[in-house]
């Protein structure tokens, strides 16, 4: 079974789902049969690479909410992350353009690393107030995960991945993904969004039931 999942580094609900995710696989009968493909997903293409504006200001800017309502957006987010064992800090958070992390993350495809890379990159943006686009952050985060530093500069140098991005977004897209996370199992079955540990578990379940049925001729 092919599971591929869609995410952006700055999503809070990917972080977060990912770990649930993680943890349906490790309970997974199955689990050795599964294979994760992780795909890029710009959830906003056009954000700047330079910006002060806080993700308290992003998000009432974006959803029409009062300082006090984004707060308490933030502050619900990171109580739930904490369920899951992960520590945010979002008063650091400052959202930018992801483009060159995802190229980087394409880069780790190739060189059988990504989830460690993206784990990285996750942990530097939620917890540590890292910058996703800037070159030096991004050079150092990634090659601290096991990204050698010639490749990391040579990606960064030019456009290097972009089209490999564009085609994750296409695809998702043609699959029906209005947002990330965003979960295609053998490209049959579909879900959005950090769905409970439980939850994971049951669509892995069924998928491969459906698989073995569709193996048998059923």
């Amino acid at each position: 079974m092919k599971v591929e999942v869609w995410t952006d580094v700055i999503c809070p609900w990917c972080y977060i789902g990912r770990k649930r995710f993680e943890k349906a696989l490790a309970q997974f009968v199955h689990r050795e049969t599964v294979e994760i493909v992780f795909r890029s997903f710009e959830l906003d293409p056009d954000a700047p690479v330079q910006s002060d504006m806080t993700l308290e200001e992003k998000l009432a800017t974006k959803y029409g909410l009062s300082p006090t309502e984004a707060r308490a957006a933030n502050e619900r987010v990171t109580r739930i992350a904490a369920e899951e064992g992960l520590q945010f800090r979002l008063d650091l958070a400052r959202p930018t353009n992801t483009l060159a992390a995802h190229r980087l993350l394409q880069l780790a495809s190739v060189r059988h690393i990504r989830p460690v890379v993206e784990e990285r990159l996750q942990k530097a943006y939620f917890a540590e107030g890292a910058s996703l686009a800037d070159p030096v952050t991004l050079l150092r985060l990634v090659t601290e995960a096991g990204l050698k530093e010639e490749d990391v500069r040579h990606v960064l140098a030019g456009q290097a991945f972009t089209l490999q991005v564009r085609a994750d977004e296409k695809a998702a897209a043609a699959l029906g993904a209005r947002g990330v996370p965003f979960f295609a199992f053998d490209r049959q079955q579909m879900m959005s969004g950090a769905q409970p540990t439980d939850f994971f578990l049951q669509m892995l379940s069924s998928s491969i039931d459906t698989e073995s049925s569709s193996l048998l001729g059923d």
